[in-house]
């Protein structure tokens, strides 16, 4: 059937052209309609319930909404888990279904489930709420609202939230594919009646009074209409407030005098506003107000931050003046940066295939012919992903490799191009024009027919190991699954192509056979070289094999200490910097200090464009953040703009460092849809989390210190986040029943006066216009204040007494639950962290293993870890179901294929040689086992078969047409088809490069699939073409003795151990001084060796400059002297101006100069880095030293404390501030221990020795001189500036002296046939008589013109150096003025420390010990006394430390 279709495709041109134009036509349409992201969306199907409490604290919350909720959704068909979160005033539960459940339909359930719930739930609270239909790569646009510059006094937070709601909001709704519009900060507008309780008792009257009256007088009626005659009149009454002053003439009461007591008499009527739980501040501008733009699930979102732009555009035109709208974070600038590194990667990895092609092929016009696969495979795949749905986006498009799209087409065109070579050669196509292009036809189809079945297996088996990859399933199944598709209909694609257009196009375009080219002649020599090689090779097979195992078994020790992630991390562009201040602080304090810390950031790195800070909850609080808590968005310039740092890491960690200075915050650093991701899957924003499950919230939040401690002491961790669920402080009314049933009250009332008077109760709207605004009631804000207003509130009995509450309370400030979160129906507390510079597994294992054996948990509580390490488990769980079907499969096709389980098996053996490739290339370029890598292999392995698939075939097809021995057949057939194994393995490797070298947004992702391909490519081309013909002759002769693993000796095994853990060796450390240590650190840097290899370089130029010019030599035959034929023949050679040999000499000898002086330089960085690091090191340890004195004090009164704390001689306090105090020295100890790890590994490095050294000398104090002033123009920097204006005036008189002329001789010698006159005689001379002439000459430039400019050019070059003299001789005295200075300031306050500070500390530790023991002072007192010696020591060995800094920089300025 395949060879009609060929046929059919050669025979029919027109057609397939036509269905080839087509394609193109319908695929460009289909591009422009491609929905274009970042990533795919990983968010699960869920519906978010969301209820608002005002009144109810963390516990009630829980008991009263969340939990019943929780329970009336629990049988939903298709459930995966409830999570909740309640919290004071909020409850939010998170419902997850599977990926399959239908998300309206899941909505209808929850639907009607809260319906039947709502009886349940208490009276009087806003009825449960579900979330937009959207996702976490749903926050598509976020933007504030400001005031213009000028303006901001016009326009306050209640102005600029009114503006948000009622003019941006409302008319965003209304955008197709807007989920909704989520205010976030502002002050919500409303009227506000603040009652003045003394005027309120003075009057006999109470609260409830005044909110009655204000819902009584505030409505519209009307009274149907009457008629009058032949017509109706309508009656309709206006009662609604309109203005603030109709509600302050509203009465209230009469007095027993008649006289109407009206709200203006007990209240100040006002604008207010509601109370805050959210604020959103711009740079340190201040608050504004702002939004968050959330797109409806399965929208495209490109379409819909289009629409939304041009939305806001029109939107604009409508404010009021002064008033903008300035986006902050929009989804355009993290799409684009992905799509442009997408692009950029194709682009570079086609036109590296089509060089390869064209190079390989040695005919353009044939490697055009196979590339053009890659733009119609492309299109058709676009084709097919609109028609299943799936988006343009980093992994759809950035894992193709175009080397895979074309194996089919090369192995085709490769192939009739070698048989038509062929043909050519044997002299068979001598035919006319017509023949001609039927012969080539024919030998197209024929070709392309028996190697299509090979191209066929091989696509087949690039697309069978692409399954697993549609079994994943969760997250890493909605990110890989995309790729795997598109992957599939590119070769799908490709497939077809190579069945119809490719033979058409290539009958069509090679209209005569064709020549041996460059390439083909290049190939034959590799071919006869390779062919050398492996006969060699052929001769020791055990060797081969055994050395192949060895390196197997080595890849496979070094697979185990990769590591593993997830997935990396995606550069968005911006961050999302989670700050958190102390829990209970109020909306003033977190707005105080995130405002320092956005002038902080703004100050210190110009990369940042702004800030905006989203502080709390929004309206719709999807992300339920305490007002403690807030999402300062840095929105950063582009990246080629920053100075301050290179990648986002850096950036990020110098950034922390600054916020680290600031007290009472904390942040963590994380990218904006990253960090939502993590929320919405997991419930919490870190990259790692670990689950305790229990009941008691006191022992969660104990075991959660707990394991905090634990993750600070597993390194890579960063970023610890420990969820508060306690410490809220609340104020506690506790009602006295007996006394309330004395007075007759109810508890329903007395909640009701409480919440109107502190919450404030809505007793109805005001409208302006379109607009309207809750009328609110509640005390006034000076009643407001402590809680003696709360004891002070007055209650008004059934028989109008009025009493104070706390007559019938007892009133109280506790601290109380602030949050609680459940998962399936179990409390559960979260203790979160991010990952840096380590990979999540081994993180994870080792916290693991501490816990294991550090924790042992209560019955019924336990712990599970979440986030990124989750999602490797279960992807990992997955693909090691997944990967052995594959494998399984790709075995019975080449079964089928070969229909042999031997020669199935041999091809079958360059998946474990691919694989040798990807871990080695993995482990050199450190990175982690991720999923990326994980897909990365899966592809490699449908890769690597292919060329054995074709090298078997040959050996089979060449078996079958000849009686040659084995081993002879399989070198030629090696040889034979060594082309095309070189090009497929090329091509699908090289194409990847683009992908494993690139810095752009989203490359994270696919540098660990790149790298695994390449390096399994290159691996198993070359061991396939040496280790796969050996094992071909051993498997066809039958061996009896086969190789396996018995076979290998005990001695191979240990020589084989012996060098995998030869690394492993470890050396004693040695002592060194201070000028041993300069002596070998100077004398082992290769970069000052390299440089002396330079010197020598340039001084054995210099004896080569004496160049002689190349003699020429002619020769002249014809008819120059005569109508004779006459010969001649001339030697001439040019001789340079001798002072140009000498010029240049000079140049060398300046090149060689400035290369000393580099020495010089290099020595001297190289000695202060390491005196830095001696000295610093010696730092160390007297810190480190002083410390564990003090940890042996404070674990000494620890201990007793101990023992006085469970005798009962003491309290809790002295205990618990006893092991604080120990527990801060210990930490301070491990600290120093890292710092003095790395200061070694640091001072090893620049000694660069075969052997650790530490230093030796016993003062940590450098006692050395430095030089004055007057010699730094002496400094390495200021010659080798000298040097270089040397050079340049060396190689400007070089340059002059080309313009002397050169000397120019030679000689001639010529035949001179015929009649001559000698002597006055005739003389006849043949060619057998020779005459012989000089010439002298010289050769002038008379062209100069160019030669002048690069004079000119020299000139300019010595002016700037001019200016760089004198810029560095001003920079290097700013430096040295510096530095002494801050020499004289560190001696000045060390002579202070030395002369008093240090004596009264060691004083103080004597004196208080002694009398901590006779009890004259408490532990208290002492603790604090022993603190303030510590500190004395520690800042002395900090001035020491500047000290020492100061004098070796200053010798570092005066080259010491």
């Amino acid at each position: 059937m395949l060879q009609k279709i060929i046929n059919f495709s050669i025979q029919n041109k027109l057609i397939i052209g036509l269905f080839t134009l087509v394609l193109i036509g319908f695929g460009i349409y289909s591009l422009t309609k491609l929905p274009i992201d970042a990533v795919p969306d990983i968010t699960n199907n869920q519906v978010q319930v969301i209820t608002t409490v005002p009144s109810l604290g963390a516990l009630d919350v829980e008991r009263l909404i969340t939990f019943p909720i929780e329970q009336a959704n629990a049988n939903i068909p298709g459930l995966h888990e409830i999570r909740s979160f309640s919290r004071f005033g909020l409850s939010l539960v998170t419902i997850v279904f599977d990926d399959a459940t239908d998300v309206y339909w899941a909505r209808q359930q929850v639907t009607e489930r809260l319906q039947q719930v709502l009886s349940q739930l208490p009276e009087g609270i806003a009825p449960p709420t579900i979330a937009p239909v959207t996702t976490g790569l749903g926050e598509i646009y976020q933007y504030v609202v400001k005031p213009k510059k000028g303006y901001e006094s016009a326009f306050d937070a209640t102005s600029l939230r009114t503006i948000q709601d009622w003019i941006v909001r409302r008319q965003l709704l209304g955008v197709k594919g807007v989920a909704d519009v989520s205010s976030f900060g502002g002050k919500l507008k409303q009227y506000e009646i603040a009652v003045n309780p003394e005027r309120l008792n003075a009057m006999q009257l109470s609260i409830e009074d005044v909110f009655t009256a204000l819902e009584k007088n505030n409505q519209n009626t009307g009274g149907a209409y009457i008629e009058n005659g032949p017509t109706i009149q309508y009656i309709r009454s206006e009662g609604l407030i309109d203005h603030i002053d109709d509600i302050k003439n509203i009465v209230v009461k009469n007095n027993e005098n008649g006289i109407p007591i009206i709200i203006n008499d007990v209240a100040e009527v006002k604008f207010g506003n509601a109370i805050r739980y959210g604020a959103v501040c711009y740079n340190n501008d201040g608050e504004v107000a702002g939004a968050v733009v959330m797109m409806l699930k399965g929208e495209n979102s490109s379409a819909v931050i289009k629409r939304v732009k041009e939305r806001v555009e029109q939107i604009k035109k409508t404010l009021p003046e002064g008033v903008e709208i300035e986006p902050f974070l929009d989804r355009t600038k993290m799409v684009n940066n992905a799509i442009s590194t997408v692009e950029k990667n194709l682009i570079e990895g086609a036109l590296i295939v089509i060089f390869i092609l064209v190079i390989f092929l040695g005919n353009i016009r044939v490697g055009l012919i196979t590339a053009s696969v890659i733009p119609l495979s492309m299109l058709f795949a676009v084709i097919m992903m609109n028609a299943f749905g799936v988006s343009g986006n980093l992994m759809s498009l950035g894992a193709i490799d175009f080397g895979l799209i074309v194996d089919g087409a090369v192995i085709i065109v490769e192939g009739v191009m070698h048989t038509l070579v062929t043909y050519k050669f044997s002299n068979e196509l001598q035919l006319n024009k017509t023949g001609l292009r039927k012969e080539i036809d024919g030998i197209v189809s024929n070709s392309a027919g028996k190697l299509m079945s090979a191209s066929l297996f091989g696509q087949l088996i690039i697309l069978i190991v692409y399954l697993p990859i549609f079994s994943l399933q969760g997250i890493e199944g909605k990110m890989f699954k995309p790729m795997a598709q598109t992957v599939t209909f590119a070769l799908m694609g490709a497939f077809i192509l190579s069945l119809t257009y490719i033979p058409m196009m290539t009958a069509l375009f090679i209209n005569k056979p064709s020549k041996a080219s460059l390439s083909d002649r290049v190939m034959l020599r590799i071919e006869n070289k390779f062919q050398t090689i492996l006969q060699r090779m052929m001769q020791f097979p055990k060797s081969i094999i055994m050395s192949v195992l060895a390196l197997f078994v080595f890849a496979v020790i070094v697979l185990t200490q990769l590591g593993g992630e997830f997935i990396p991390a995606l550069e968005e562009g911006d961050f999302a910097v989670d700050t958190r201040v102390m829990t209970g602080s109020n909306l003033n304090t977190t707005i105080e200090k995130t405002q320092l810390a956005a002038k902080t950031l703004l100050r210190h790195f110009p990369e940042v464009e702004k800030v905006v800070t989203k502080i709390g909850s929004g309206e719709i609080p999807t992300d339920p953040m305490p007002i403690e808590a807030s999402d300062m968005m840095v929105i950063l310039k582009p990246k080629k703009e920053w100075t301050s740092a290179k990648t986002f890491d850096e950036l990020s960690a110098k950034m922390k460092k600054q916020l680290d200075d600031i007290p009472g915050i904390t942040a963590g650093f994380q990218f904006p849809v990253q960090m939502r991701f993590n929320e919405l899957m997991t419930g919490a924003r870190q990259d790692v989390v670990c689950k305790i499950f229990g009941e008691d919230l006191d022992t969660l939040s104990r075991y959660a210190d707990i394991l905090g401690k634990i993750v600070n002491t597993v390194s890579g961790t960063e970023n610890l986040y420990i969820e508060p669920i306690e410490g809220l402080p609340q104020i506690v009314i506790k009602y006295n029943r007996p006394l309330i049933a004395q007075y007759g009250l109810n508890i329903a009332d007395i909640n009701k006066t409480v919440n109107t008077a502190f919450a404030g109760q809505v007793a109805g709207q005001v409208f302006e216009g379109e607009k309207r605004f809750e009328l609110i009631v509640r005390l006034q804000n000076e009643s407001r204040k402590s809680i003696k207003d709360i004891a002070s509130l007055l209650v008004t009995t059934p028989s109008g007494l009025q009493i104070p509450l706390d007559q019938i309370a007892n009133i109280q400030l506790v601290n109380s639950a602030n949050q609680i979160q459940r998962e399936d129906a179990k409390r559960r507390i979260v203790i979160g962290f991010n990952v840096g510079g380590r990979d999540v597994e081994s993180i994870v294992k080792e916290l693991q293993d501490k816990i294991s054996k550090q924790v042992k948990f209560p019955s019924g509580y336990y712990v599970n870890y979440g986030g990124s390490f989750e999602n490797l488990k279960q992807a990992k769980n997955r693909l090691q179901i997944a990967v052995p079907v594959a494998l399984f499969l790709i075995f019975l096709l080449l079964y089928f294929a070969f229909g042999s389980v031997k020669q199935g098996l041999l091809v079958y053996s360059a998946i474990p040689l691919s694989a040798i490739g990807g871990i080695l290339l993995l482990a050199a370029r450190d990175l982690p086992f991720s999923i990326s890598a994980g897909i990365g292999f899966i592809a490699l392995f449908g890769v690597a078969v292919l060329n054995g698939i074709v090298l078997i075939n040959e050996f089979n097809n060449l078996r079958a047409n000849s009686d040659d021995a084995i081993s002879d057949i399989v070198i030629k057939g090696t040889k034979t088809r060594l082309r095309p194994v070189l090009m497929t393995a090329s091509v699908a490797s090289l194409g990847f490069i683009p992908m494993a070298l690139s810095n752009g947004a989203g490359a994270e992702v696919q540098r660990p699939l790149a790298t695994v391909v390449i390096g399994g490519l290159i691996t198993a081309t070359f061991l396939t073409l040496f280790v796969l013909p050996v094992l071909y002759v051993w498997f066809e002769h039958k061996i009896e003795k086969k190789f396996t693993i018995k076979n290998i000796k005990v001695k191979h095994l240990s020589t084989l151990l012996l060098l995998v853990f030869l690394s492993q060796w470890s050396n004693a450390q040695t002592s060194i001084s201070l000028p041993d240590a300069l002596e070998m650190a100077v004398g082992n840097q290769y970069q000052i060796q390299a440089l002396q290899k330079n010197i020598a370089y340039y001084q054995q130029l210099k004896s080569a400059v004496k160049v002689i010019p190349k003699t020429a030599i002619s020769s002249e035959f014809g008819q120059f002297n005569s109508k004779v034929f006459d010969s001649k023949f001339s030697i001439n050679q040019g001789i340079p101006w001798p002072g140009v040999y000498k010029a240049q000499q000079h140049v060398m000898e300046a090149q060689a100069d400035i290369l000393q002086t580099e020495i010089t330089w290099n020595t001297t960085e190289v000695k202060t880095q390491i005196k830095l690091l001696y000295y610093e090191y010696l730092i160390l340890k007297e810190k480190e030293l002083m410390l564990k004195k003090a940890n042996d004090l404070f674990e000494n009164f620890y201990h007793k404390s101990l023992l006085r704390f469970n005798k009962g001689e003491t309290d809790i306090l002295e205990k618990t501030s006893a092991e604080s105090q120990m527990n801060d020295i210990q930490i301070q100890l491990h600290e120093i221990s890292s710092l003095i790890k790395q200061n070694q590994l640091l001072f090893n490095y620049f000694l660069n020795a075969s052997q650790t050294y530490t230093p030796s000398a016993t003062s940590y104090k450098y006692e050395a001189s430095y030089i004055d002033n007057e010699k730094l123009d002496e400094h390495p920097l200021l010659v080798k500036l000298q040097k270089e204006n040397t050079l340049i005036k060396t190689q400007q008189q070089a340059e002059k002296k080309l313009w002397w002329p050169e000397l120019n001789v030679g000689i001639n010698n010529q035949s001179l046939i015929g009649w001559q006159k000698i002597n006055n005689q005739d003389r006849y001379f043949n060619a057998s008589h020779r005459f012989t002439s000089g010439v002298v000459g010289l050769n002038v430039p008379l062209f100069r013109q160019a030669s002048k400019q690069k004079i000119a050019s020299y000139q300019l070059l010595l002016d700037q150096n001019q200016l760089m003299i004198q810029h560095k001789n001003q920079e290097l005295k700013q430096q040295y003025s510096f530095w002494v200075q801050e020499l004289k300031s560190s001696e000045y306050i060390i002579d202070k420390y030395e002369s008093n500070l240090l004596k009264n500390a060691r004083t103080i530790q004597k004196t208080v010990g002694l009398q901590l023991q006779k009890g004259e002072i408490d532990y208290f007192k002492w603790a604090m006394m022993i603190l303030q010696s510590v500190q004395i020591e520690k800042a002395y060995l900090q001035y020491v430390h500047q000290y020492n800094q100061a004098i070796i920089q200053l010798q570092k300025i005066q080259n010491q």
